[in-house]
């Protein structure tokens, strides 16, 4: 079993889950069953979980036909506490700072992304009579008050805990969405038929879920008998997942640019990296529209109708001349390359000596792209040799600020967490500069250095589903969308120029790439897109931000880059 965890308590406690290889596999032919304690508040239902592994083995005569998973006590911090209140399903709220229902949050999302075919939850009910006899079944359920009644479900009690199957046709409703709400625990109010009509029609899959069936057993083998005779082979509830696994890169690529990259105003990286998104991937597809696309879009700014800079630019602003450095590139335009001149220029004074470094960093790790990347790709535009100069000098302000000894980045010197994607920046922004810094230069072979170490410090912390956290060092945070993507793309880069070993990082990337095609729905809804932050203070504030659910431009633009990044390498490695 791998363990790792699926959030964090208001107390800074992790919440641990132990996941088999298989498991982690949406394709394995096997039943992937989730077991589920804690959730009462009472340590007998994490015990009942613990009892329930230890009787599991293989039926006589048949192969082990389970994928087995578990959380053990999914609200660490609330057993035993006497004004225990059950969380409902689907949480309310913004996902992960809502002190009053955040592990909930964890909970619905983690058990949906992982998508189980069986969820067995465990409680204990306080009403059952242990005089009973334990095999009498019938006479415990007629003797024993329900908790609570629900349309389509039947409840059999055994000792002191009720054990719930729960069967559904989509991956994130059949899980958490049912299982969780098939029963009022200690006083929490039962769903009727609407409240569970409203709940698996919102689910973060985008899909509706059967109703459910509750039964139990007597003992740990019976559960899984029960099991092995109720659920003979995998159901199609993994359908939906496989299906956004399946997808090409360019099929990925094609969805997200009907959404994203049809917009520049103002000029940031958000939009800009969008933009070139979609014309990396017209230059996939042969479709010339994409770039004359590019070109309406950001015209207003190439005739001066627009100012670039706009009256209050930062960071975002200067990386947002990415954009007209692609269009120079693609065209040949001197206008885009005075344009990507113009933002590259701020690295220097007025008579042109360079500055400690680029303006607006802010002290934080994102400057690593939001600097170096429009100076290198200004050099190689211009040849002009200041420009890669100054690009390494501001990467080693930056690193004097903020690169741990581990070889991650904190976010900011106020706090030693490292922040998500104030990793993705640094490793975007040092595999784009590498990008089109010269191959025999002093600052290619420092680029290549730091892009190395900082690859191999992030390699050591990527989550068993194959994404990276919301706080990189730390498995309790949320798996981040963004920063996946981010790093994905620079490994997929130094992967496409020889920069890694395809042996070592091929498996990586594998990994990456799936959990970022399992977090891509229709319509360019995203699952745990990180909001933007500035300079937090601690650990816990990093914990706190928001996770975006649904559309985000910023998640969007990141995820077209590395959807056209693994396209381009899948078409060079097919023309050898």
């Amino acid at each position: 079993m791998i363990r790792s965890a699926i959030g964090v308590t208001r107390k800074d406690t992790p919440i641990p889950c132990f996941i088999s290889e298989d498991d982690l596999d949406p394709e394995s032919k096997k039943i992937r069953v989730l077991l589920i304690g804690g959730l009462d508040g009472n340590i007998e239902s994490t015990r009942a979980v613990m009892e329930a592994l230890k009787s599991y083995r293989p039926l006589p005569g048949k192969d082990d036909n389970f994928a087995i998973s578990f959380v053990p006590c999914a609200l660490p911090d609330d057993i035993g506490k006497e004004n225990f209140v059950a969380y409902s399903f689907p949480p309310t709220g913004n996902a992960y700072n809502q002190p009053e229902n955040d592990v909930a949050h964890y909970l619905w999302r983690w058990t949906g992304m992982h998508a189980p075919d069986v969820v067995v939850v465990f409680w204990t009910t306080g009403d059952c009579n242990l005089e009973y006899p334990r095999n009498d079944v019938s006479d415990v359920q007629d003797k024993v008050p329900l908790l609570g009644e629900l349309p389509g479900a039947y409840r059999l009690f055994h000792q002191n805990a009720t054990l719930n199957f729960v069967e559904s046709e989509s991956f994130f409703a059949e899980a958490i969405n049912c299982g969780l709400l098939s029963t009022s625990i200690k006083g929490a109010t039962p769903l009727n038929g609407d409240d569970i009509d409203a709940l698996i029609a919102g689910s973060v899959s985008g899909t509706r879920a059967y109703r459910f069936q509750i039964a139990t057993a007597n003992d740990g083998s019976n559960l899984w008998e029960r099991l092995e005779s109720q659920y003979p082979q995998p159901k199609k509830h993994r359908s939906n997942i496989q299906r956004r696994i399946a997808r090409s890169p360019i099929e990925v690529a094609e969805e997200l640019a009907k959404v994203y990259g049809h917009h520049l105003d103002p000029v940031m990286y958000i939009p800009s990296l969008a933009i070139v998104g979609r014309m990396r991937l017209g230059e996939l597809t042969d479709d010339p529209e994409a770039l004359r696309d590019a070109e309406k879009i950001c015209g207003p700014y190439r005739t001066g109708e627009k100012e670039s800079m706009g009256p209050k630019g930062n960071g975002s602003t200067i990386s947002g001349h990415l954009v007209f450095s692609e269009l120079a590139r693609r065209t040949g335009d001197e206008g885009w390359t005075a344009l990507a001149k113009k933002a590259a220029d701020y690295g220097f004074d007025e008579n042109g000596k360079p500055k400690e470094s680029m303006p607006f960093h802010s002290e934080m790790s994102d400057s690593v792209f939001m600097g170096c990347a429009i100076l290198a790709e200004t050099g190689a535009l211009t040849g002009e040799k200041k420009y890669f100069e100054q690009c390494l000098r501001h990467l080693r302000f930056m690193q004097k600020l903020c690169l741990r000894e581990d070889g991650i980045y904190r976010h900011s010197p106020l706090d030693e967490a490292a922040w998500g994607r104030g990793n993705g920046f640094p490793a975007l922004g040092l595999s784009l500069s590498l990008s089109s810094l010269p191959e025999d230069s002093e600052e290619h072979a420092a680029f290549l250095e730091s892009y190395r170490n900082h690859l191999n410090a992030l390699k050591k912390h990527q989550d068993p589903t194959g994404a990276w956290h919301q706080v990189i060092d730390h498995e309790e945070s949320y798996r981040e969308f963004t920063s996946t993507c981010m790093i994905t793309f620079a490994i997929v880069r130094g992967l496409r120029r020889g920069w890694l070993e395809k042996a070592e990082w091929q498996p990586v990337v594998d990994k990456s790439w799936r959990a970022i095609k399992s977090r891509i729905g229709p319509d360019g809804h995203l699952v745990d897109v990180c909001t933007g932050t500035g300079k937090m203070k601690s650990l816990r504030d990093y914990f706190d931000r928001t996770a975006i659910l649904g559309r985000d431009d910023r998640g969007g633009a990141m995820a077209l880059m590395v959807s056209t990044e693994i396209a381009y390498w899948e078409q060079e490695r097919e023309k050898k």
